[in-house]
């Protein structure tokens, strides 16, 4: 088997069969062995890898920079249409590690000791003059292995690695804003129509029977997804309406935040962000498919049951001059789930 840090010894002539394991084809000297000139190609080309290593890298910035949406696509034969922001991060960083393991296995195999040994079975612990051994056949190795008196492979090798963390701090920021900025507003304001999901159909108060629910969005929420390309303010806008008798009503999160007993609650669940849309008529209580949690939403949506730790976000609403629900403002604090941020 291959291993470095050991020699020939004098009396086996090189290419002859090892008298420890008989058998086994006479060893061959590789050309980097024996020819110098083979030798500083073999160094070239893996500095070339590590050098190409680096570059990948600085392209997955400059990718990063020149796609930052993942809606920027483009037609591939045989993929068909892929994101561009996706399949040159992908591409670069995956090259970059290539470039970097395949330059060290090239290295390894043109350069370092080719040596073939066979060892013995021992105790797992050896005594203290071999690990003494050990340690110096370590050093050996290192001093062998070329990193020391090949400086070009040294400073590029190093290069590349000290670029590869970047890709790393580069996907942290990709994970978008802060949630304290992005989950603070939505699409609701003062006078925003309220429309049914997903026929987007304008509401009245008479079209909601007591004990009835409806899942809603703004009105201008199909103009904005057009114009934006994505679904973040889907995200964050939807709400279910729920009608209760006045005397069934024993809080809200602000003063006659109803309209005739129609109560507006975000739909967004505050524990993870799951949409929420079981409601139970009898106990008033909206449930969560994804873990549970359980919010009455007769008395300030505040939470019964489960993992969640806020209660559901309360929209004020009341209704335009041609009689439809409109919002009286956006929520008075974050929608969705709960962060370490949020105070």
């Amino acid at each position: 088997m291959s291993g470095q840090g050991h020699e020939i010894e004098p009396s086996e002539p090189a290419g002859a069969p090892s008298a420890h394991a008989p058998g086994l084809p006479p060893h061959q000297q590789r050309r980097a062995d024996i020819d110098p000139i083979a030798a500083r190609r073999a160094e070239r080309q893996v500095a070339l890898m590590f050098v190409g290593a680096a570059l990948m890298v600085i392209a997955f910035v400059a990718a990063f920079v020149a796609w930052p949406s993942v809606y920027t696509t483009f037609t591939l034969p045989v993929l068909g249409t892929v994101s561009a922001s996706n399949f040159f991060l992908g591409l670069t960083l995956g090259l970059s590690l290539f470039l970097i393991g395949a330059g060290a296995i090239h290295w390894a195999k043109k350069l370092m000791p080719d040596v073939e040994e066979v060892d013995e079975r021992h105790p797992m612990r050896g005594t203290d003059e071999e690990r003494a051994a050990a340690v110096a056949a370590f050093e050996r190795g290192t001093a062998e292995s070329g990193f020391v008196h090949r400086p070009l492979i040294r400073r590029t090798l190093l290069g590349a690695m000290a670029l590869l963390p970047l890709p790393v701090v580069i996907l942290l920021r990709d994970l978008g804003p802060l949630p304290r900025e992005r989950l603070r507003s939505t699409l609701w304001s003062d006078g925003v129509r309220i429309v049914t999901d997903p026929a987007l159909t304008p509401i009245k108060p008479s079209d909601i029977p007591y004990g009835g629910l409806v899942s809603c969005v703004p009105e201008s929420l199909a103009e904005v997804e057009e114009e934006e390309g994505t679904l973040n303010a889907r995200g964050k806008s939807p709400i279910v309406l729920v009608r209760l008798r006045p005397e069934e009503i024993r809080s809200q999160q602000g003063d006659d935040w109803d309209y005739e007993g129609i109560l507006a609650y975000s739909k967004i669940c505050t524990h993870v962000g799951c949409p929420t849309a079981l409601y139970e008529q009898q106990t008033h209580h909206l449930l969560c498919p994804c873990h549970q949690s359980t919010f009455d939403l007769a008395d300030g949506g505040n939470v019964v049951f489960g993992p969640a730790a806020r209660s559901m976000p309360q929209l004020a609403i009341t209704v335009d001059a041609d009689g439809y629900l409109v919002a009286r403002g956006d929520f008075d604090q974050p929608v969705g789930p709960s962060f370490w941020e949020r105070g």
